[in-house]
């Protein structure tokens, strides 16, 4: 809870993030051309980062940590390290010591107690190796790439959407800058998700956008799958991939799972494997990897009734949860009961909110704080393009760990 002096130096901020969330509802209301919404949305993530920053700047020093430092104690006990260190190591992958696998073991074994076992969800353990056919439907094969660049010096490879966005918010936050390339950028980020390479090349080459490392020039933008790809058999004419997550194995088994459930609905289903992904550029540690363990669940249910029958033993459960609306607005964060979220609607039904509190339960029970715990909702234009409503659950200050989505 933020004391009254920091609240007034956050006072002024919260009233420009919410300027522009009231000016992105009426764009909305009023049909606005989507150009003109997603310029306006941009200048809100801008106002919601300021507003964001100068939260942490202000925040007591014991509600931070360093991080350089813990991971270099969880390297020196040898909790993990990078792979294949004596060889120089590879970025993204990383291996477990005895304490590191014995923590990781306890949190999987309370993982599957606290929602496998105690919730009777249906187990599955498939293959990591996935036929092209099965990614290809779900449009993996298509869709899950990245648009990579290259230093023509050195070949450090940068994702090209990151190197854009992060170059142009940088000259749009110079004063010294000239007004009018600001405002031609602020249209390229307006655009930017739907650039092709062609699209993309133009605007390095436009604005003289350099490696960020070594100043020097980047090639063309080529498409870069994030799939390990590999062939199944002698031949090399069965193509496949390591999966990239364990979802496709839930889903492609969905009627056998049906069958054993007797036909009935609603029912979970359940998978702890291996992931793979393979990054243009992971440096964030353990945030960001190429292979790591995933622990998911699949809960189907009847579109038409999204209630749960354990629904009223969570009803009072506290949470800390930042709504879409408190974002627009820049209002803080927001601690209520599950059940009061569900009824207001900031939760859109109780299946979801179920699994959020047991999700929150679980997090305490492996010893995380739970004042340093909260929901994000995220906004209409970063979910996905399957999802009608996700929440990201986070640790301060930012800990991604688990996503929620209907």
């Amino acid at each position: 809870m933020a004391t009254p002096e920091i609240e007034a130096q956050l006072a002024p901020l919260r009233i420009a993030v919410k300027e522009y969330g009231d000016l992105i509802r009426e764009l909305k209301a009023n049909g606005a051309p989507k150009i003109d919404i997603d310029k306006a949305v941009i200048e809100l993530k801008a106002r919601k980062k300021k507003l964001e920053d100068t939260e942490v700047a202000l925040a007591p020093k014991e509600a931070c940590f360093d991080r350089l430092k813990l991971e270099d104690l969880l390297k020196r006990r040898f909790f993990y390290d990078q792979s294949f260190s004596i060889y120089g190591g590879v970025t993204g992958l990383y291996d477990f010591g005895p304490m590191g696998c014995a923590l990781k073991a306890n949190m999987l074994q309370e993982w599957r107690k606290h929602f496998v076992l105690e919730e009777g969800m249906l187990e599955v353990d498939c293959t990591s190796l996935t036929p092209e056919a099965v990614l290809k439907a779900s449009g993996h094969v298509d869709r899950f790439a990245d648009w990579m660049v290259k230093d023509v010096k050195n070949g450090e490879c940068f994702r090209a959407d990151h190197l854009i966005k992060n170059a142009a918010e940088k000259i749009i936050a110079d004063k010294k800058a000239d007004e009018a390339t600001k405002a031609a950028l602020q249209d390229v980020l307006a655009r930017l998700e739907g650039f092709d390479d062609k699209d993309m090349q133009e605007v390095i080459t436009r604005f003289d956008f350099k490696s960020p490392s070594t100043g020097n020039d980047l090639t063309p933008p080529i498409a870069f799958n994030l799939m390990f790809p590999t062939q199944i058999g002698p031949t090399g004419d069965f193509k496949a991939f390591l999966r990239p997550e364990t979802a496709q194995g839930i889903f492609v088994n969905f009627k056998r799972l049906l069958e054993f459930n007797q036909g009935k609905l609603p029912f979970a289903a359940a998978q702890i494997g291996l992931g793979f992904r393979n990054e243009i550029s992971p440096r964030q540690g353990l945030i960001r990897v190429r292979e790591f363990t995933m622990c998911e669940i699949e809960h189907f249910v009847d579109p038409n009734d999204k209630s749960f029958f354990k629904f009223k033993k969570v009803h009072s459960y506290p949470m800390v949860l930042f709504s879409a609306c408190n974002q627009m607005d820049g209002q803080p964060s927001q601690t209520m009961s599950i059940g009061e979220a569900v009824e207001k609607g900031i939760v859109a039904n109780e299946t979801l909110g179920y699994y959020m509190a047991r999700t929150h339960m679980y997090l305490v029970k492996v010893g995380v704080d739970p004042r340093r715990l909260r929901f994000r909702q995220h906004l209409g234009n970063e979910m996905a393009h399957y999802a009608q409503v996700l929440f990201v659950h986070s640790s301060v200050p930012v800990l991604q760990i688990m996503n929620y989505g209907m």
